[in-house]
């Protein structure tokens, strides 16, 4: 199905702007940039919103200013008015579970401890699609909350959004509907010696 609603998950503020936690909040303000959109704060969605045009097809784009651990509500909502159904929507997250530079689509399936898409799963259940942004793991448990509220490295930064640069080739299939045919480009295209460091 098509894509009509493209979530970057986040935390507002100048405080959490250029943390890994944000990764999904650089990826939608860059396609945004990219196609001549503007966020603005909408506050019956409880989010930023910005309209684009995709390929001649409108999708929305959306960032929840309810911090990381409450996007579903605002996600509900956006998706509640427009009538987008979870399987149309693709939500744009950190992934620990990657390592830094690399990104990967997914459909569907379990949140893996993140708090954004734990609470996506309450208001959406599971079925919505994923792009996650890979930035690495800090080795120990422990650590991770920390980890993901800190600010990259610029080598780390600068892979993050490379790989980002790279997702957004594939957003003019996923908005035509070609699901396969975005997997395959982007995975295709994943630099083969950061995978190997996972």
């Amino acid at each position: 199905m098509p894509i009509r609603l493209i979530v970057g998950l986040g935390n507002p503020g100048p405080r959490y702007a250029d943390t890994r936690h944000n990764a999904g909040f650089w990826f939608v303000d860059r396609l945004a940039g990219d196609l001549g959109g503007s966020f603005r704060a909408e506050s019956r969605f409880e989010g930023e919103v910005a309209r684009v045009a995709v390929g001649g097809t409108v999708c929305d784009l959306l960032k929840p200013l309810t911090f990381m651990n409450k996007s579903g509500n605002a996600v509900q909502k956006l998706a509640g008015f427009r009538k987008i159904p979870p399987a149309q929507i693709l939500v744009v997250h950190d992934e620990l579970d990657l390592p830094v530079g690399i990104a990967r689509l997914k459909m569907g399936g379990g949140h893996g401890g993140h708090n954004g898409l734990r609470d996506l799963h309450r208001h959406l259940g599971p079925d919505y699609a994923r792009l996650r942004i890979g930035i690495g793991h800090p080795g120990i448990r422990e650590a991770v909350i920390g980890y993901v509220l800190e600010r990259p490295s610029r080598v780390e930064e600068a892979a993050m959004r490379e790989a980002i640069g790279t997702a957004l080739e594939s957003v003019h299939d996923l908005v035509a509907g070609d699901w396969d045919k975005a997997v395959r480009s982007l995975h295709a295209r994943a630099a083969p010696d950061r995978e190997k460091e996972s």
